[in-house]
């Protein structure tokens, strides 16, 4: 089982900065492809950054050369510094892991942070 936790989000100006991070803890044997997703007020969930345990990144079109995806696999963790923030940024950003334990391979989700991009 992978518990994920995130945090850093915010309300932030438009062109301003955020870094979200997002640690897995629980029982597993070790954690693979991360990523960040996002969901805005009546739209769908939408990939926003994904890393795999290698390092190779892969961004949304909307957020690539703006927003960078990094981890560090020891300490479980994921991050994504946002910049140059665009009101069409504000969302819930939720963390989701590729977890590997007794079971199996399973998918995980956390619980969301708020992201506001305002004046």
């Amino acid at each position: 089982q992978v518990h994920l936790v995130e945090s850093g989000g915010g309300l932030v100006q438009p062109g301003g900065s955020l870094r979200l991070s997002c640690t897995a803890s629980g029982s597993f044997f070790r954690i693979n492809l991360m990523g960040w997703y996002r969901q805005a007020p009546g739209k769908e969930r939408e990939l926003v950054a994904q890393i795999t345990r290698g390092g190779s990144e892969a961004y949304a079109g909307s957020v690539k050369g703006r927003f960078n995806i990094a981890r560090d696999n020891d300490a479980n963790t994921v991050w994504l510094q946002m910049n140059g923030l665009k009101p069409e940024d504000t969302a819930v950003y939720y963390c989701n892991a590729d977890g590997q334990d007794s079971v199996g391979l399973r998918n995980y989700w956390g619980q969301g942070t708020q992201v506001t991009v305002a004046s």
